[in-house]
């Protein structure tokens, strides 16, 4: 069994009216209940809940601190490789966009780990484009033999791998794989993804299945706000993360909220969506799975940024650059998507711990690990 068992249970339509259908009612039924379903989710997600924003708020906001206090965990992401197979509507790294492609070799990924380290540094995000020939398992091995020294948790959002894959990257210091489905529309995925393997959309469901199997520390989950219905894709965002709680308890998990961006070539988004319905679905996330960590890019703006941290966040990323070898190598090459907010690491610092928080700049070290 695999979540595509569950999810082919759900009809897209379906869903989407039976949130859109939910009353003040509902939402007042979800925010008194002590242990929250699904239901409650789409109560807290639909329309009707925008009233009981500051409610929804106070609530997260508790919730958050009484599961991870005043701490505010920071990573970096490095690009190694823009380099592409497939064609995305939504990426400036798309196949068909005519750029410059860069891939790291190892002396500039050390120049990068060394900016990286001197910001001060512990957890770092590795990405690259989807190009099995150039950027393939190989690749990853040699990378994190080169980075691993380095760092006390290192994370990955790459192409999807086999399970094989992923067995064979764990002990080289792989503790967690960001794999986001962009939607879980089937039509409209297809619509976006019409050439590569990004193209198979069963493929792309079933990976958190194969990083479960074996043995992954932890896992983001997420879709690309904008392609679809937020509240509709968000909802089997959840879905999907309760029938991987339930079946790899062992995992931990994250949820990132990455609204599509500018960039070269890209598309606007087809649902736009606000601020204030971004805050609704960080607190409603909480308010459903008070454990699970909650991530926010720098594609995020500064103002929004700093207001947002106190109802639900868990996890942010700080100075990033999206383009291979932003750091140090290469200021020029072609960005995956514009950035808003700019500020230093440690002026993002210095703005959490005059809001009260201890920035956190390692998630995880190896050394804690039991042996079984």
């Amino acid at each position: 069994m695999t979540f595509r068992d569950i999810f082919i249970q759900h009809n897209w339509d379906t869903v989407r009216d039976s949130i859109y259908s939910k009353t003040a009612q509902d939402v007042e039924r979800a925010l008194a209940a002590g242990r929250r379903t699904l239901e409650d989710f789409k109560a807290l997600i639909s329309p009707a809940a925008l009233p009981y924003l500051e409610q929804m708020a106070q609530l997260s906001h508790r919730l958050t601190r009484q599961r991870f206090g005043n701490t505010m965990q920071l990573y970096i992401p490095l690009y190694l490789s823009n380099e592409c197979q497939n064609i995305c509507t939504y990426c400036g790294f798309s196949l068909d966009n005519k750029i410059r492609r860069k891939t790291l070799h190892a002396a500039e990924i050390m120049q990068e780990v060394e900016v990286i380290k001197a910001m001060g540094y512990k957890h770092v995000l590795l990405v690259t484009g989807e190009a099995w020939q150039t950027v393939g398992v190989d690749y990853f091995k040699e990378a994190l033999q080169l980075i691993g020294p380095h760092f006390s948790h290192i994370s990955m959002e790459v192409q999807p791998m086999d399970e094989e894959d992923y067995a064979a990257l764990i002990p080289l210091g792989l503790q967690s794989v960001l794999v986001y489905q962009e939607t879980y529309h089937e039509a409209d995925y297809k619509l976006h993804h019409p050439k590569g393997r990004k193209s198979n959309f069963d493929y792309r469901l079933e990976t958190p299945d194969r990083l479960g199997r074996a043995g992954i520390h932890k896992m983001g989950l997420g879709v690309l706000i904008g392609l679809e219905d937020w509240r509709t894709d968000s909802f089997f965002t959840a879905l999907h993360l309760q029938y991987l709680e339930r079946t790899y308890w062992q995992t931990r998990y994250s949820i990132s909220f990455p609204r599509l961006r500018p960039c070269a070539g890209g598309l606007p988004p087809k649902v736009e969506m606000k601020d204030r319905e971004l805050v609704q679905l960080i607190c409603a996330y909480r308010l459903l799975d008070p454990d699970v960590e909650l991530s926010l890019s720098t594609r995020e703006s500064e103002q929004f940024r700093n207001h947002v941290i106190k109802l639900g966040i868990t996890t942010m990323s700080a100075g990033s650059k999206t383009n291979p070898g932003g750091y140090a190598a290469d200021l020029q090459s072609l960005e995956q998507f514009e950035i808003s907010d700019e500020r230093s690491p440690q002026a993002i610092a210095q703005m959490l711990q005059s809001q009260g928080y201890e920035p956190v700049w390692k998630d995880w070290d190896g050394s804690l690990a039991v042996s079984s």
